[in-house]
């Protein structure tokens, strides 16, 4: 289990894929860093376009396919009504069909415990970043004590390069942030104090105030909720 991601390094892999599929390898190295079972990226787009890559067995995406378990699935329909990241734990498991999607899931090795990032982005598009695991519900809070903030950038970050290799889905291409500035706007956006969005950037609070006005400016926004709002609507940040 990773105690710390090193960001820059992964961030380094993921801008040197290529192509969409490249997207793949950047999965399956994300899922041994942290030290999970399983990695899984999924978007569908406002036209019903889908794409996804991950780490579990190709046996059950196709069984999932097949059962048509995107119409029962929890997690699916849990994120979709939320913005911030969910802990599987806290979604509604008690109907028949999901207690029967559980069962089947975890017979083919999905895990026990998960963690999905829901993202927004522009053009209706609904994207899913998970990462899932086998283990108890102390062990799984460690992990997600150590690597939950963490994941909320990395799904931003494998979401908006998903973006890119799609220009016609892209954000407007006139206003530009930083990196640093990307990953404060999106962790204000998804409800962290500064001194959490700090404490996670490692940076001082005098810093990253200093991301935000440079942000502010460049959003032309008249305050930072604005500027979130702005960043959001422009497809900078998704969340």
């Amino acid at each position: 289990m990773a105690t710390t991601i090193d960001l820059d390094r992964f961030l380094a892999q993921l801008d040197a894929t290529r192509e969409r599929d490249d997207l793949q390898k950047v999965i399956v190295d994300l899922r041994n860093l942290l030290g999970v079972d399983h990695v899984i990226y999924h978007w569908v787009d406002s036209t019903g376009d889908q794409y996804g890559c991950g780490t579990y067995s190709k046996k059950w995406v196709a069984h999932y396919l097949e059962k048509k378990y995107l119409r029962v699935d929890p997690v699916i329909i849990g994120c979709f009504q939320r913005f911030h990241p969910v802990d599987w734990k806290r979604l509604d498991w008690s109907s028949k069909p999901a207690r029967e999607f559980l069962a089947d899931a975890l017979v083919h090795g999905v895990g026990n415990q998960g963690y999905s990032v829901p993202i927004r982005g522009p053009a209706g598009q609904f994207a899913l970043f998970t990462a899932s695991h086998n283990s108890d519900d102390d062990t799984w809070e460690k992990i997600i004590s150590y690597i939950g903030r963490d994941l909320i950038l990395i799904a931003h970050f494998i979401n908006r390069k998903a973006l890119s290799f799609e220009p016609r889905r892209a954000g407007d291409a006139s206003l530009t942030l930083s990196p640093r500035e990307i990953d404060a706007m999106t962790l204000l956006a998804v409800g962290y104090s500064r001194a959490q969005v700090a404490e996670t950037l490692s940076i001082s609070e005098h810093t990253l105030r200093v991301y935000i006005e440079s942000a502010r400016f460049k959003l032309g926004a008249q305050n930072t909720t604005h500027a979130v709002a702005r960043a959001i609507g422009c497809g900078l940040i998704v969340v």
